[in-house]
């Protein structure tokens, strides 16, 4: 349940919704599976899985809730065969050529005939709510996936105003001088891994691995014009990201004394056991995001 993946949302006004009342919205929306004649289907799911019912799970004043997604898998390349198969089969036997509007009738009759024998991908996308500071925090890989829930959300709810978080400055520039030997927030250290591109499209792009980013050779690149994109950081030595220039903070890791902390505590069923992980990690962030955010010059709120 720890998020790998950051996508963070300010709300444009307080969260005043209980638990209870947020879960009643929900439920309009709750996944009910996909049909087997059905491309796809989307609805909220219970964040602890099978071990729980409840689509909002509170703790601490942030609540979590989980959006699944089942999609079926039927390959493009399977569909353009069998459409080719039954247009040359057609055009043998009627001795004519297939025009387009019926090569698309014919695809659309084979999708169908493929839906219920479909494998389903099924995709959750977790988030949680937290009134306390009116964000929202998205587990997700980009800016997209993290839409998705927030545009579902938005249809529970009715209404919702969220928008991605911003900062006043432009996060590459600030990544970029502390790469150039700028003096680093306190709590902060430069991880080993960065990207670097130069506004020109032709002026190239040095991805660095497990690299000194203190050395004499990223600073030259950027000398020559290359800004940080993506820069590893670490934080008191509890967190450790990839953090990007349009704010996703990608492989999120909490480090050792955080999962001591899970350790030391006797978890005595799975939703015990995911209330300490929930409540850990969101005090961690608690803490986290707004020092990340005041290292990239402050955030910039709607209202602003």
């Amino acid at each position: 349940m720890w998020f790998r993946n950051l996508q963070l949302y300010r709300l444009g006004q307080h969260f005043d919704l209980s638990p209870e009342e947020l879960e009643q919205r929900l439920q309009n929306q709750a996944y009910q599976g996909v049909s087997s004649m059905d491309m796809s289907s989307i609805g909220w799911v219970p964040p602890l899985g099978r071990h729980g019912v409840q689509l909002a799970q509170a703790i601490n004043g942030r609540i979590m809730i989980c959006l699944r997604k089942a999609e079926k898998i039927i390959p493009a390349g399977v569909v353009k065969q069998l459409v080719e198969d039954k247009v040359a089969e057609v055009e043998a036997a009627e001795s004519r050529d297939v025009r387009r509007k019926e090569k698309l009738r014919i695809r659309d009759e084979i999708v169908v005939s493929l839906l219920p024998r479909a494998l389903t991908k099924i995709t959750d996308l977790y988030a949680y709510i937290d009134s306390t500071r009116d964000l929202i925090v998205v587990d997700a890989p980009s800016p997209s996936r993290a839409e998705d829930l927030i545009t579902q959300l938005r249809i529970s709810l009715g209404s919702l105003q969220a928008s991605p978080v911003k900062v006043k400055r432009a996060s590459r520039e600030i990544m970029t001088r502390w790469l150039d030997g700028g003096r680093m927030p306190q709590g902060f250290e430069l991880g080993g891994e960065c990207e670097l591109k130069h506004p020109d499209p032709e002026g190239g792009v040095i991805n660095c691995k497990s690299q000194d980013l203190a050395a004499g050779e990223i600073r030259n690149h950027v000398k020559h014009g290359k800004h940080a994109v993506k820069l590893a950081i670490g934080w008191k030595q509890r967190v450790s990201c990839v953090l990007h220039e349009d704010l996703s903070i990608k492989r999120l890791q909490f480090d050792d004394v955080i999962r001591e902390a899970e350790g030391d505590t006797v978890a005595e069923d799975p939703a015990s056991k995911f209330d300490l992980d929930f409540s850990l990690m969101s005090l961690e962030l608690a803490e986290f995001l707004p020092d990340v955010l005041d290292a990239l010059g402050g955030e910039e709120r709607p209202a602003e």
